[in-house]
């Protein structure tokens, strides 16, 4: 048992995909090359079905990549490093710059604008929006909040860290429902919170090591970046599963973040080495 942690809700060791999910299959297809030089991708949101917005670390700008032609179509430069990325609207994507500032980008057009900053409390670890408001982890002591769009300090869970409910809260995403996913590589854990942040489950496996991006394809079907293992996770929380989706067979090596876009039904997932973008057709 993990030291200060709820008591874990036990995940299976290994369980089969049921076939009547919606990733009962899944089909590789042709790499996204990432063309122009030394690429970092730290994360990645589908903003249409062709058009991906990929924070680039070592570019030190955000981009609007087409998936179809892996060309990228639109390029906003940031003054610091970018991180953790996510679609607040259709329209507005929210953006995690190194240090306490979340930049906000307009996506019209095919074109990407810089809006508004917004100045947090702490350096930002990790970041997901729901309801109309961001969620935020941060690396010291660590601790959430959720924050309004113009900055207001809506919620919080454990600023004092003295409950230690993480660690490394790196990655976190959003189900259609509302519910906030967290995936901690300190302490191996995937932890389910609600729109208040009141802790509602928290999953580990001996098959998940080194959890990375997460990604919610239904309510029930949740995509984790296993780095350790070179896996793609699939958690089915109704259960208390995980099972092991894809592996290096399947082109999965040193995942680290990851999105799903459901009108094309495809999984892109960002990989360490080589600097490629993974695609997946959902069959």
């Amino acid at each position: 048992m993990l030291t200060g942690l709820a008591p874990p809700t036990p995940a299976s060791v290994s369980t089969p995909v049921s076939p009547d999910l919606t990733l009962a299959r899944l089909k590789r297809q042709s790499d996204i090359g990432l063309h122009g030089g030394m690429c970092d991708i730290r994360d990645l949101a589908a903003v249409s079905p062709d058009m991906l917005l990929v924070s680039n670390y070592s570019k030190q700008c955000v981009q609007l990549l087409d998936c179809l032609k892996g060309n990228v179509v639109s390029e906003v430069q940031l003054q610091d490093y970018p991180y953790r990325a996510c679609l607040t609207d259709s329209n507005t994507a929210a953006v995690q710059l190194k240090g306490r500032r979340i930049q906000m980008i307009k996506v019209k057009d095919n074109t990407l604008t810089k809006g508004r900053e917004l100045t947090v409390s702490e350096d930002v670890y990790g970041l997901t929006s729901s309801r109309n408001s961001l969620v935020v982890s941060y690396q010291s002591r660590p601790w959430l909040e959720v924050i309004s769009m113009e900055g207001k300090v809506l919620h919080q869970l454990d600023k004092s860290g003295k409950s230690q409910h993480f660690k490394d809260p790196l990655f976190m995403c959003t189900t259609p429902g509302g519910s906030v996913f967290i995936s901690d590589y300190g302490t191996d854990t995937i932890t389910k919170v609600d729109a208040q942040l009141n802790i509602l489950q928290t999953f580990t496996s001996p098959l998940l090591q080194w959890p990375r991006g997460i990604t919610a394809v239904t309510e029930d079907e949740i995509l984790v970046c296993s780095q350790g293992n070179n896996s793609l996770m699939l958690l089915q929380p109704s259960t208390d599963t995980m099972s092991t989706l894809l592996g290096e067979d399947d082109g999965i090596r040193y995942p680290y973040s990851l999105t799903y876009c459901p009108d094309q039904k495809k999984v892109y997932v960002a990989t360490s080495y080589p600097d490629t973008i993974k695609v997946y057709q959902v069959l």
